[in-house]
């Protein structure tokens, strides 16, 4: 059977301690397979860990500093209310984690994460209407997402 997961390269080491981070935050989440196995190459240990975020498949590497996550890749976790984005926005912005525009942050693991209020996708709907453009213009002034001003930007207030 084919299938596709995600397939993370920590280039910090912190691969295995991520997953475990995500199990215990996010619902939905597991560790279900850690192997360190030692490389061809180097006399070094590189771990691998399997587990998956909110039922999404992903691989995580420890395999030394050559690549590093970016914003290219992004976690979308879609939250429902003000109250679902101030306590994940605030989990993954802690310890080292970074804020950013448009409801995008970092987790202290270097993995980007958009944290998305489902009320951000309803109001936007397909973008064609008048609402729809200020709720999006609403949204391009924003770090965290703001559920209120969001509402209001799509009533013309």
């Amino acid at each position: 059977m084919t299938s596709v997961r995600t397939h993370l390269w920590f280039g910090n080491d912190k691969a295995v301690e991520a997953a475990h981070f995500y199990a215990e935050h996010i619902p939905g989440s597991t560790v279900t397979r850690v192997v360190t196995a030692r490389t061809s190459t180097e006399d070094r240990v590189a771990d691998v860990v399997e587990f998956t975020v909110a039922g999404h498949p992903v691989i995580g590497l420890n395999a030394g500093p050559v690549f590093h996550l970016n914003e290219a890749f992004s976690f979308y976790l879609s939250v429902e209310g003000q109250e679902e984005v101030d306590h994940y926005w605030d989990l993954l912005t802690a310890d080292g984690g970074e804020p950013g525009a448009c409801g995008w942050c970092k987790d202290k693991y270097g993995v980007s994460w958009q944290v998305i209020p489902r009320e951000l996708e309803e109001l936007s709907g397909d973008y064609s209407t008048e609402a729809n453009f200020r709720v999006t213009q609403a949204m391009l002034k924003m770090g965290k997402i703001d559920v209120a001003e969001i509402q209001a930007a799509y009533d013309g207030a």
